[in-house]
């Protein structure tokens, strides 16, 4: 005899960063809410497996590079100084488990249901969740979010076993530091987890097929950063491409072109970092008729609205840029919706930060962008070298830009590399809200002596009034 379905206001199906902040903000509205997750924990591939465990070793990677080459210019000095490969994954196991624990304690707190199990949407917003030992419980739900989200890109000739041709998974729980890691793709997750090694002494060999790394950054932010990383260590080989590899017991060896010329690369490593793909575990898009883009995304409105009645979809499984952050705010925007605010989501100021050292932080438009748009603009730059903070830290490497509209002093764009700027660009954040000025943020009294004193430093160089330069 099959048990009746199980009524509930939502049902949220993931339980990542975007759903379980909608199963959240959800609960909060007074939606009676069960979020399906079938991982042991909540927390998705940014807590797990994603942006926590990876800021936890390049943080870990951070601290060892300082005491080994910056730390006698304080006046510190070591004997011996040395590193403990399993102590660091071990702080940074506990680093996850203490946020995956944090979720959970949200859920109870709120009131959400975690039903642990694999999901399957059934036409009629009907979900069933299969758990571990086989039992399947069906809900039937007033609304369903799908919250997916995303994985990582194979390449064909290079597929993943997470021994040695490595995901994100996998390049988080290396078991040594490597001889040579190769990293195929120049953008985030490649720098970052490229940087972590290669401060532990790795070599690391960056791979990237188009003609400069970070793809999509404002030049001058990728022209710096270019410069610092190779000058730390990263060996960059851009307008590079990987054309094969053989994969061995003891590595990897990658055949890779340039300008018609070739090179074997050989690695006891490879990251292939080369993008992520939407997933849609127990959604069948054709059976249900629910609308996808080009690239398997599922498409939806400013209100997060599928084409089906009642269904919502959020974070990476929608496209756009895959950053948890924007996961979270579709997920309250989608939340908000069901619960009958008249709430809409949009773009305009969302950032994105790279969090390597000097980190690069950035929001709205390239000057790039804004060129080709044939709008009237002008910039405004400071250099980290000329703040007194800065200085005393010494992190003077990097500076701030902002793009301003030229007749109205709009803030287009904002492009940071330098130390903190991920903490930084949130008042820039704050200003793009409110469509802000560069002189908003220049006659913004900041404190001294602060790094954000650059920020207002940038921004009267829009005005052709900066200070300190």
């Amino acid at each position: 005899m099959t048990s009746p379905a199980l009524p509930t206001d939502l049902v949220v199906i993931g339980g990542g960063p975007g759903g379980y902040v909608a199963s959240i903000r959800a609960a909060q509205l007074g939606l009676s809410t069960v979020c399906v997750e079938y991982d042991k924990t909540l927390g998705g591939t940014c807590v797990n497996v994603g942006c926590i465990p990876s800021k936890a070793l390049l943080q870990s990677s951070e601290h060892y590079e300082f005491s080994r080459l910056h730390a006698h210019e304080h006046g510190l000095t070591f004997d011996g100084l040395r590193f403990d490969l399993a102590q660091m994954m071990k702080r940074k196991d506990e680093v996850v488990s203490s946020n995956t624990r944090g979720v959970e304690f949200l859920f109870k707190k709120n009131k959400v249901t975690w039903a642990k199990g694999t999901g399957t949407l059934r036409p009629g917003n009907l979900v069933d969740v299969t758990a571990a030992d086989g039992s399947v419980t069906t809900y039937q739900a007033g609304n369903v979010i799908i919250a997916t989200g995303s994985v990582p890109i194979e390449l064909p000739f290079l597929k993943f076993d997470e021994r040695r041709v490595l995901s994100n998974v996998g390049a988080l729980t290396i078991p040594e530091v490597p001889r040579h890691l190769v990293v195929i793709g120049g953008g985030v997750i490649g720098l970052e987890l490229g940087s972590v090694w290669r401060r532990l002494g790795a070599k690391v060999t960056v791979v990237e097929l188009m003609p400069n790394i970070l793809p999509g950054n404002d030049d001058e932010i990728v022209k710096e950063a270019d410069r610092i990383f190779r000058r730390q260590g990263l060996d960059l080989r851009v307008g590079t491409k990987v054309t094969g590899a053989e994969v061995h017991d003891a590595g990897v060896r990658v055949h890779v072109e340039r300008d018609g010329a070739t090179e074997i690369l050989d690695a006891d490593y490879v990251l292939v970092s080369v993008g992520r793909k939407p997933v849609m575990h127990g959604i069948d898009a054709a059976s249900l008729g629910l609308a996808l883009g080009k690239r398997g995304e599922v498409v939806v409105n400013d209100q997060m609205k599928t084409n089906l009645p009642g269904v919502y979809a959020i974070g990476d499984v929608v496209g756009g840029k895959l950053l948890a952050h924007k996961a979270e705010e579709e997920g309250v925007i989608a939340a908000e919706v069901i619960a009958g605010k008249p709430v809409h989501m949009h773009y305009h100021s969302m950032p994105a930060i790279v969090y390597t050292w000097p980190e690069v932080a950035t929001v709205g438009l390239t000057e790039q962008e804004v060129k080709a748009s044939g709008r009237q603009y002008k910039t405004g730059k400071f250099p980290f070298s000329a703040n007194g903070r800065a200085r005393t830290m010494g992190e003077t490497n990097g500076f701030v830009k902002f793009i301003a509209d030229a007749t109205t002093d709009e803030l287009l764009g904002c492009h940071m590399i330098g130390p903190n700027v991920s903490d930084l660009l949130a008042e820039v954040v704050l200003a793009f809200e409110y469509r802000g000025s560069s002189e908003d943020l220049a006659i913004t009294v900041h404190s001294h002596p602060t790094l954000s004193e650059v920020t207002k430093e940038a921004a009267l160089a829009v005005l052709g009034r900066a200070i300190h330069i």
